[in-house]
């Protein structure tokens, strides 16, 4: 369901102009996919599509280019970098402590990085909780953690 309305998505934006989530969940309903905004809000997020100025004038969704995604990236991994001063797994959780303030801007880094085993992140000021599918996978994500910093 979710791999044929992200698929739906692209190929609504490639055909026609899409400035709003409305629109899109409109055009969407119009080939039998229903939708919420919240639902449409992930699928923009997590396909990475910009707004981009059309030749009419005016925004519409756009999908990034291969440059634009490889750059994101890397931003990402430097702002996780940077605020991420330890980590610890325990069963299957993964609690990174951050410097002060930087635990939002890590938790939302690793939830952009499409961590496939990530079910999700909590941050306070300084400490991000990371919910993973097994113990196995928190392990093993220490040790992407360690290759990263």
């Amino acid at each position: 369901m979710k791999s044929n309305r992200q698929a739906m998505i692209l190929e609504l934006i490639a055909q026609q102009d899409i400035e709003t989530q409305n629109q899109m969940m409109e055009a969407l309903r119009e080939r039998g996919i229903r939708s919420t905004q919240a639902t449409l809000s992930r699928d923009i997020k997590e396909l990475r599509l910009v707004k981009e100025l059309s030749p009419n004038g005016v925004y519409r969704y756009a999908a990034a280019s291969r440059d634009e995604l490889s750059d994101y990236d890397v931003r990402l991994q430097k702002i996780f970098r940077e605020s991420v001063i330890s980590y610890a797994a325990a069963q299957n959780l993964v609690v990174l402590r951050t410097l002060p303030g930087l635990a939002n801007a890590a938790a939302s880094a690793l939830d952009n990085m499409n961590v496939p085993e990530l079910v999700g992140t909590l941050a306070g000021d300084d400490t991000v909780f990371l919910a993973m599918h097994t113990t196995a996978a928190a392990e093993a994500f220490c040790l992407e953690i360690e290759a990263m910093l």
